[in-house]
């Protein structure tokens, strides 16, 4: 009992500690940022606006329901739509409080486990699922990558280090394969039956999904159209506050941003996107106070979206245990 309760009291220390570093990282920025050029700039996007960026912002993560879903059943799950909505918009609430991407997807599969009768099925369709997300990601980067040239907005030197990061990125994976495959009899050796059958398992849900290739391509087409209307979103506020930037620099820096977002610094990335938007941006011309403006009420979306997400999975997860009771 003491252990869980000090296992549970430095969890929410950990949590403390990220909102801090997000504070921190924002403080920063505002310090050395121009406030005036920021206030205004945030001052010019109108409430009407933010709320009909937030319903779209809500909407396309509704399109990520069932893209969740259709993964996860595709390996096996067996989840209704209801159940899915729940794990989803719980994992998105999750975020605020948990650390990264990755606290979201700890409440994802904390109720899809119980919900599923095939629990392996829900770790294997959200592991590939977020994947995807990753692929989706990393194909608008190589987009907007590829049509820096064109540009002709971007120093050669930054060009060279984008080369780099990609090429030790594309080096890293193939090491990490070839280490997986040399060490996996190693890793299998003297573990239990009970251990045994739940990789067995594993395998089985992915052998699933791995048979379904439509369905793969499908989830990877959805996960793009959906990282792409968020991309737009940040750009229609970006026009807001004044920021008017091609769409090839969006298509480079967002990503990018985001998947900095995912490193467990701060609370759901907070503070961390918008410092990478102001500096992937900056080469582009992008006067740093209109980049974090963007950032700071594209942030307000994400918050007031997770919070209206949390109430849904609540409604749903009565809605769920009412008809199991009935």
């Amino acid at each position: 009992m003491g252990s869980h309760s000090q296992r549970s009291s430095r969890g929410w220390w950990v949590i403390a500690f990220r909102w801090a570093a997000a504070l921190v990282v924002l403080g920063l920025l505002l310090h050395f940022l121009p406030l005036a050029p920021l206030r205004a700039a945030i001052a010019r996007v109108p409430v009407s606006i933010f709320l009909v960026v937030l319903l779209g912002y809500l909407l396309v993560h509704s399109a990520g329901v069932a893209k969740w879903q259709m993964v996860v059943n595709a390996a096996g799950a067996e989840l209704d739509f209801a159940t899915s909505a729940q794990c989803y918009f719980g994992g998105l609430f999750g975020t605020l409080f948990l650390p990264s991407i990755v606290g979201g997807d700890v409440v994802r599969l904390a109720v899809g486990l119980r919900r599923s009768p095939r629990p392996a099925a829900v770790l294997t369709g959200n592991l590939i699922d977020r994947s995807l997300d990753v692929a989706a990601q990393a194909g608008l980067v190589l987009l907007g990558f590829l049509l820096l040239p064109e540009m002709d907005l971007v120093p050669e030197n930054v060009e060279d280090a984008v080369d780099d990061v990609l090429i030790g990125v594309a080096v890293g994976i193939v090491l990490v394969s070839v280490l997986a495959l040399v060490l996996r009899k190693k890793i299998l050796r003297g573990r239990s039956v009970r251990y045994r059958r739940r990789l067995a398992r594993l395998r089985h849900a992915l052998r699933s999904v791995s048979k379904k290739p439509r369905i793969l391509a499908m989830g990877w087409l959805l996960g793009t159209g959906i990282q792409i209307a968020f991309l737009m979103l940040t750009a229609k506020l970006g026009a807001y506050c004044g920021l008017t930037l091609p769409l090839r620099a969006w298509l480079f820096a967002w990503p990018l941003a985001k998947l900095a977002a995912v490193l467990p610094l701060t609370q759901g990335g907070i503070g961390v996107r918008e410092a990478a938007l102001v500096v992937l941006l900056s080469p582009f011309g992008a006067p740093g106070p209109l980049v974090l403006a963007v950032g700071l009420v594209w942030e307000g979306v994400v918050i007031a979206g997770g919070l209206i997400a949390g109430a849904v999975a609540l409604i749903l997860r009565r809605d769920v245990d009412h008809s199991n009771i009935s």
